[in-house]
């Protein structure tokens, strides 16, 4: 798969968990290392454990989908991730919100003078210096918001919506929506 993505650079790659000589995930983050490969990478498994969900988002995968997902998702899970979207399981995808929630709630709750000051602080500031806009945009992205619904929250249109995403994605170094997702988590804008 990692030779092939290489040669080839196909828009999305669809990689199984479980594999002979080097699991899917590896191979994921191998793949995703490789800045000559763009290639949207969505995790194709038997197995629901949160512990793969959360391995292969961290690798850099685009989406996660269980196999006795249909045809018609599977086609929809590739469209999404060739279009740069991010996509998971509707099993998991409320297990991920509650994790990213919880992990949230407890840096918030946590009693320390850093924490009692970084709620009273503005904004943290971003080494890749997003605008107030692009992070306003951010955001909405780890709500898990579409384009159009960006764009009605902002009162702005879709194409602006789309630029700043690209803005987004581009100044984080960012693969895709994912990836700036768990960015937005890590460093408290979401």
């Amino acid at each position: 798969a990692i030779t092939v993505a290489r040669d080839v650079h196909p828009d999305v790659i669809c990689m199984d968990v479980q594999m002979p000589d080097m699991d899917g995930l590896e191979a994921t983050r191998q793949i995703v290392a490789d800045p000559a490969v763009r290639s949207a990478i969505v995790v194709v498994t038997t197995f629901d454990r949160d512990d793969y969900v959360f391995q292969a988002l961290e690798a850099g995968a685009s989406g996660f989908l269980l196999k006795n997902a249909g045809a018609d998702e599977l086609i929809s899970a590739v469209r999404v991730a060739a279009a740069g979207d991010a996509l998971l399981a509707p099993e998991v995808t409320k297990r991920v919100i509650e994790r990213f929630a919880a992990e949230a709630h407890a840096h918030e709750s946590a009693p320390s003078a850093e924490a009692h000051n970084a709620a009273s602080a503005p904004a943290p500031h971003i080494a890749v210096d997003l605008t107030e806009r692009e992070q306003e945009v951010l955001r909405l992205l780890a709500q898990a918001l579409s384009n159009a619904e960006i764009a009605s929250a902002l009162f702005i249109g879709e194409a602006t919506v789309k630029s700043h995403v690209s803005n987004v994605l581009a100044k984080l170094g960012a693969r895709d929506r994912v990836a700036a997702v768990v960015f937005a988590h890590r460093n408290g804008l979401a």
